[in-house]
């Protein structure tokens, strides 16, 4: 797992794969779908899936893999080797979400959540493993969201696949496990290399478990604030529990001329009249769809 184009900008989101076995070129193929890190208000989000034929499930099995939230870290790097030297059958692939990218996704214009943002991934994964010539035949995803969607909405997207979608399908297929465990150990693993892009000196990484209700975690959150800059890339600072402590400890920033909604302050309203023609000023008021996209009639041009 070759993780050096995201440890030297962990600003971006990374694609991750091995070789594609050649049997997953030629036989059916069943593949697996689970996620790490969905919850931490720090660090990456990791999407993982594994494959390898539908003949050789019960060999996939037999190699004891599990979920990944019941295994100790040793447990599964133990199991990762074996999954990744599993050559001749068995392929993986990952998505590193930066949590810089899951924020700025989560905080845009356009809202865009964390399900739509999952559910985005899990479709480009499955797409990659096509594209990359796997024979898939089964899909087996661990649900985010109510699964009856979640599982309509893939089946739409690819309509050739026989596709599952269950809660707590890691502990359910082998298949769903074993990409379990290749999306936790390479979160564990970006998370203990985290190469800070900021200027933070000896920055202190005993953070906890990363989960907003940590003490642990508030703790560090708290002391690494910056009251003008805000926080590292490593937080993302789309959860509340960083938002909470930003608005109360953070430099407070005042926009003199900020437009709520499109409407300019009174300040501007009132140098804007000596400039404005009668006719201009009965003007109707444009919906706040044009304004928002600073879309203009093209009469107006």
């Amino acid at each position: 797992m070759e993780l050096g184009d995201f440890e030297r900008d962990n600003s971006c989101s990374r694609l991750l794969a091995s070789p594609v076995p050649e049997e997953c070129k030629r036989e059916d193929c069943c593949l697996g779908i689970d996620e790490a890190g969905r919850g931490p208000v720090l660090g990456p989000m990791v999407y993982g899936i594994c494959y390898c034929p539908v003949s050789r499930k019960k060999e996939l099995e037999e190699l004891k893999v599990a979920d990944s939230k019941t295994l100790n870290e040793s447990e599964r790097e133990r199991l990762f080797g074996k999954l990744n030297a599993t050559t001749d059958f068995i392929g993986w692939a990952l998505h590193i979400l930066s949590p810089n990218v899951i924020s700025t996704s989560m905080q845009q214009r356009a809202k865009y959540n964390l399900n739509a943002l999952s559910h985005d991934t899990a479709i480009g994964l499955i797409q990659h493993a096509l594209d990359t010539g796997v024979q898939l035949k089964e899909v087996f995803v661990d649900t985010v969201g109510p699964a009856e969607k979640y599982q309509e909405k893939l089946k739409h997207r690819f309509p050739e696949l026989d596709v599952t979608v269950r809660p707590k399908a890691d502990s359910l297929f082998p298949v769903v496990s074993a990409a379990s465990i290749c999306a936790k150990v390479a979160r564990d693993r970006v998370v203990k290399g985290w190469k800070f892009l900021e200027d933070l000196g000896d920055i202190d990484m005993d953070y906890g478990s990363g989960y907003p209700n940590d003490p642990k975690t508030k703790d560090w959150l708290a002391k690494y604030l910056d009251p003008v800059f805000g926080y590292p890339q490593f937080v993302r600072f789309s959860w509340s529990t960083a938002q909470t402590i930003l608005d109360r400890s953070a430099a407070p920033v005042v926009w003199p001329d900020e437009e709520e909604d499109g409407v300019p302050s009174k300040s501007q309203a009132v140098l804007s009249s000596y400039f404005t023609t009668q006719k201009e000023a009965v003007k109707p008021k444009r919906h706040r769809f044009f304004q928002e996209r600073l879309l203009e009639p093209l009469s107006e041009l």
